[in-house]
């Protein structure tokens, strides 16, 4: 395991260290412990062994706490997590990163990551040093030196306007959009194109059941003989406050916004007049059990068994070669496993629309909405789901397994799919 990063000595590592903290606090990672993760790794590993190759097994197990029989050959983790990576600093270079003086890269193929000073401009061809150098050249007085400086400067402003025009005409829409908010890819458009059509934004509504007891002393679910005890609601996952903020990405880029609303304060009225996105499991989000929800994928806890009382997602039609009940890693147990559904479905108004993000744990719920706010996985998922030929999503239900390590969703698999 590679110790820590710490500062170095050198000019140059301490450029490439400052660099990657830019890139750990920017708004294109912000939220992706996983990826950020992996890059202080991969920077750590660049400067403290330079030239070594690094392999999906060492990444797996030291990074994000795989077991010792992972097998590369048949999870591809690391290599999804790589290519999410490197998507996110071609992102980041184009974006708020375009000026900066170093570029981090990830080849593809390698893990090796690689630090590259960007060109600067020589200081004879900078404006300012042009300027200087006219008025610095032998003449017949002060004047004369002024004069010329301010018809450089005239010249230099004129040039520049033509060619800020000309490259303004020529840039393609993407490029042009970086002043303000890419376009959003076409995969996001076909997903979410049923929240996009109505004048309102979606709400997004995040589990919050209620706990009795302290925070300082330790708090609890409410249970049937809390009657008399004070309820607090105001505590929720993190995963449902990470997966708030994937959304309000993905709606940025699709130029809308989104209503975010706790489930204690959401009404029946609500769910008739919006289009509505819920965050977290019918045992924490207690609103979905008063209205239409899952069929094929239903969350209950287990009454028997060695896993009684866990709360499981049932396949309610089973095909062959599938599993009945799927459950979280056991309690007591660090959590690796999770288990999430993904469902569209008509609101209580069918011209209204909803859409159920939940895991069986906070972090399944998370794991679940960054899979469809991510294009190279939601890629996979839209050719399973029922489209219309005129791009319309049509009413589906997703089970997806999470991965999960030191309590982040690191990767999702898709389980099955049901129209």
């Amino acid at each position: 395991m590679l110790h820590p990063l710490t500062r170095p000595v050198s000019s140059p590592e301490e450029a490439y260290l400052q660099q990657v903290d830019r890139l750990v606090g920017s708004h294109v990672l912000h939220g992706s412990e996983s990826l950020c993760k992996l890059l202080r790794y991969l920077a750590a590993h660049a400067m403290q062994e330079p030239g070594a190759r690094l392999k999906e097994y060492q990444i797996a197990t030291e990074v994000f706490g795989r077991p010792a029989d992972f097998d590369p050959q048949s999870d591809s983790m690391i290599r999804v997590q790589a290519g999410r990576l490197r998507a996110k600093l071609s992102e980041y270079y184009a974006s708020e990163g375009a000026n900066d003086p170093i570029m981090v890269e990830l080849p593809k193929g390698s893990y090796h990551l690689e630090f590259h000073p960007r060109s600067q401009e020589t200081s004879a061809t900078h404006p300012a040093a042009v300027l200087v150098a006219a008025a610095s050249r032998p003449s017949g007085g002060v004047s004369r030196n002024w004069k010329l400086a301010t018809f450089v400067l005239a010249i230099l402003l004129a040039a520049a306007l033509v060619v800020l025009a000309i490259w303004a005409t020529h840039q393609p829409a993407p490029a042009k959009a970086m002043a303000g908010i890419p376009p959003a890819p076409t995969e996001f458009q076909t997903f979410w194109k049923p929240f996009l059509a109505a004048s309102r934004e979606p709400w997004v509504i995040f589990s919050n059941a209620a706990f009795v007891g302290r925070p300082e002393s330790g708090m609890r679910y409410q249970g049937p003989a809390d009657t008399d005890v004070p309820i607090l609601d105001h505590y929720t996952g993190v995963g449902e406050v990470l997966a708030v903020h994937e959304l309000d990405k993905v709606f940025r880029a699709l130029q809308h916004q989104i209503h975010v609303k706790r489930g204690s304060l959401f009404s029946l009225d609500d769910a008739r007049n919006n289009d509505l996105i819920f965050l977290g499991s019918p045992s924490e989000n207690l609103t979905l059990g008063e209205i239409p929800t899952t069929h094929e994928f239903v969350f209950r806890r287990l009454k028997d068994g060695p896993r009684r009382g866990d709360l499981g997602i049932v396949n309610v039609h089973g095909r062959p070669g599938e599993e009945k009940i799927f459950v979280a890693s056991p309690f007591g147990s660090p959590l690796t496993e999770d288990y999430a559904v993904v469902a569209f479905m008509p609101g209580l108004d069918p011209a209204r629309s909803v859409m159920i993000f939940a895991g069986t744990t906070t972090f399944g719920t998370q794991g679940a909405v960054e899979y469809v706010c991510h294009r190279d996985s939601l890629k996979q998922l839209l050719p399973h789901l029922p489209v219309t030929p005129g791009g319309d999503l049509k009413p589906f239900e997703a089970l997806l397994r999470v991965h999960i390590a030191h309590g982040v969703p690191v990767t999702s698999d898709l389980v099955a799919v049901r129209p």
